[in-house]
């Protein structure tokens, strides 16, 4: 990797043919003096000291940083990178790379993992109708692998090519599903029939009834499940780490110094995740239902075979229309070490280098750095939000049909959170530009934990009845406008505040802890698994709420000093009550 240099020099010492009015920048690297006697030296860029050009530079006080970048062996075979704008002109302007094939390659990475995350379940459930057991397992199993294993992942993304990673995590996620399918069509046998005649008889229940004799074997099954839940953690840790690395770091540097337009392309990327959500489970629930199970096996693999190329080459789009994806953050330091020999700094960054494989190795090791980042309280609320039953998923729809909903009236209460939840990626962005991200994220939590408390104290006080469970349900739907935008302004300051080469190991330690509380949540509902206990996973939820708010309100506290702006008679009055003591 050649080291980059910038020598200032005045005018007077430069070759005519690169003299400007007033200063120059000259750039090199110290493979350059080798091929003075045969001529081929690097390009000289002249730059005039004008102020933007000390903008571009970092000698203002408001610039910290300089990106310049010149064709090299090394980097992709695309098209020449032009300097990088200066932070004055990309705050008010949007970014000059299209980012449509990012939000392509995202879509497709999302619609395959929600359409495989409920298709698995949707299959086991039909393959072990008798058992809820081999579906606990399977996603307990995945759960937990996730967790395990973010130390590695995030260690992989920050030191990886960033193209290479998300290659191998689009590679490594659909190889998983195809064997996946493939085991899932071996648990399914070949006796498999339409689950409904025709349309006419669709409902809930028919998605999980098969007109079919399971193998008695258990040891057929065995070998088959125990590799379905191998590829389904194989899956999960290759989605994770596309998900880190292109919402966490890729958006990071597609809008640099450009807080308008990150803004604007996380709320576009969680809508594309809400929609996704939604539609991908209704899509493979309705095929099943319509075609047969093994049917719908096969419209999984088929999609997910078919998307692939075009994710791969879209990523690669991104990465080759961007000169900034080519380099890591910590590339200065990899610099400095490869000719550390003759300014004496070799031994250290050895030294740098041996903890940070170490650390690669450990999966706890990320820990220390994830509880003593500035970010940290943020990141921590967000992920304890994980720890709730009070989504329209599978308990708290279990829940409100044993209250006596119809399957119409869960399916018409789904689509209206998601409503709710999509006009929350409109209004956050509005709120953070409007009052910042610290105060857009508390007024977020008041929200949902101002709604979810009126939602279960109607519950609480009738618990049994459909009234109580129509009063959570509609708490729980307005609740998710500030589940979301609190997402979002968590999600913008952990990208503002975490370094380019830190950015894998402490997205990957939240979503660890993120993994931990949503095992968690499935364990009081393993406890409390009768619909009359209902009441107390929905209070362990509302505590997490709580807890979640306190800690971020501990975060504003700390960072801005106060919680609130009182009003102007009460903030004289205070001024007056301090003055008199």
């Amino acid at each position: 990797m050649p080291r980059y240099t910038v020598t200032v020099t005045p005018t007077s010492a430069v070759p005519s043919r690169l003299r400007s009015t007033s200063t120059s920048c000259h750039l090199d690297t110290p493979s350059s003096n080798k091929h003075n006697d045969n001529k081929h030296q690097l390009p000289t860029t002249t730059i005039s000291m004008t102020e933007e050009s000390e903008a571009l530079l970092g000698l203002d006080d408001g610039h910290e940083s300089i990106d310049l970048s010149t064709s090299s062996p090394t980097l992709p075979p695309s098209t020449s990178p032009s300097p990088t704008p200066s932070r004055s002109s990309s705050s008010s302007s949007s970014p000059s790379v299209s980012p449509a094939p990012l939000y392509i390659s995202h879509f497709l990475s999302t619609w395959n993992t929600r359409l495989f995350e409920f298709a698995a379940v949707l299959f086991l459930s039909a393959a072990f109708p008798d058992t809820l057991l081999p579906v606990s397992v399977y996603a307990v199993t995945r759960g937990l692998s996730a967790m395990l294993f973010a130390e590695a992942i995030g260690g992989y993304i920050d030191r990886g090519d960033r193209l290479q990673v998300v290659r191998v995590s689009i590679i490594g996620q659909r190889l998983a599903v195809a064997v996946s399918c493939a085991v899932f069509l071996r648990l399914l046998g070949s006796t498999d029939a339409p689950i409904l005649a025709s349309l006419r008889t669709l409902s809930l229940r028919a998605l999980f009834v098969k007109s079919r004799q399971l193998p008695t074997s258990t040891s057929v099954l065995s070998v088959p499940f125990a590799l379905a839940v191998i590829c389904a953690c194989v899956e999960k840790l290759c989605a994770t780490m596309n998900l880190v690395a292109v919402e966490r770091d890729w958006v990071v540097v597609l809008t640099e110094n450009n807080e308008r337009a990150r803004r604007h392309v996380n709320a576009q990327m969680r809508r594309i995740d809400l929609f996704c959500k939604l539609v991908g489970p209704l899509s493979i629930a309705l095929a099943a239902a319509a075609f047969g199970t093994k049917t719908a096996v096969w419209a999984t693999l088929g999609m997910s075979a078919v998307s692939v190329v075009a994710e791969y080459f879209c990523i690669a789009l991104v990465y080759r229309r961007v000169p900034a994806l080519w380099r890591r953050g910590n590339q200065a330091r990899e610099a400095v070490h490869e000719d550390g020999a003759r300014d004496g700094n070799a031994r250290h960054d050895a030294r740098y280098d041996a903890r940070a494989d170490r650390a690669g190795c450990s999966p706890f090791a990320s820990l220390r750095l994830y509880f003593a980042h500035p970010a940290f309280l943020p990141s921590f609320s967000l992920a304890m939000l994980y720890l709730s039953v009070l989504s329209f998923s599978g308990t708290m729809v279990t829940f409100l049909l044993a209250s006596g909903y119809t399957p119409l009236a869960v399916g018409l209460a789904r689509t209206a959170s998601t409503v709710f939840e999509l006009s929350a990626t409109w209004i956050a962005p509005k709120l953070m530009a409007r009052i910042g991200l610290v105060r857009g994220g508390i007024w977020s939590l008041s929200w949902q934990a101002i709604w979810l408390t009126a939602a279960t104290t109607l519950f609480l006080s009738s618990p049994h009845s459909l009234v109580g469970a129509t009063g959570l349900a509609v708490g729980v739907m307005c609740s998710r406008i500030g589940l979301w935008g609190f997402d979002l302004c968590a999600q913008n300051i952990v990208q503002d505040e975490v370094a380019g080469d830190e950015r894998g190991s402490f997205s990957t330690a939240e979503a660890a802890f993120q993994n931990l509380f949503e095992v968690l949540a499935y364990t009081t509902t393993i406890v409390f698994h009768r619909p009359e206990e209902f009441q107390w996973p929905v209070a362990v939820s509302v505590g997490a709420v709580y807890v979640a708010a306190a800690l971020y309100t501990l975060f504003v506290r700390r960072r801005r000093g106060h919680l609130f702006h009182p009003p102007v008679p009460v903030k004289r009055w205070l001024e007056k009550w301090r003055a008199r003591q």
